[in-house]
């Protein structure tokens, strides 16, 4: 369970690594990408940036890439931004939970669909 100071640091990073780049990271691979979350470890050393890319594989793939090779410009610009003793080492995670949860969706709704029908055979 996260302590009081790592949630402080996960939601400050988040907007932070947000706001940098959406306004500092000029990519043309880098598309519509989305930070979904942050997770710093206990000594605050390390932390996991969760990011949601919306568009096919191929998208998610090259943003992902831009985001890799970011990271320590992303660092940077954290540094020069926040007054951490020490800035975290970051390491980007695509989060691919809206996905999950859109499939969920859809195969709840079939599911729906099939129990609502008249013409559905009944097999209890």
């Amino acid at each position: 369970m996260a302590t009081q100071r790592q949630l402080r640091v996960n939601n400050l990073l988040k907007h932070e690594i947000a706001d940098i780049v959406m306004r500092e990271l000029e990519d043309p691979d880098l598309g519509f990408v989305t930070i979904t979350g942050v997770e710093v470890s206990v000594d605050l050393r390390h932390a996991k940036v969760f990011v949601s890319v919306l568009g096919d594989d191929a998208a998610k793939r090259r943003s992902m890439r831009v985001m890799i090779r970011a990271r320590h410009f992303v660092r940077n610009h954290l540094r020069d931004r926040l007054d951490l003793r020490h800035i975290p080492e970051l390491t980007f995670r695509l989060d691919d939970t809206a996905e999950k949860a859109q499939h969920i969706e859809e195969l709840l709704r079939h599911v729906a669909e099939e129990s609502s029908d008249p013409d559905a055979i009944d097999e209890q």
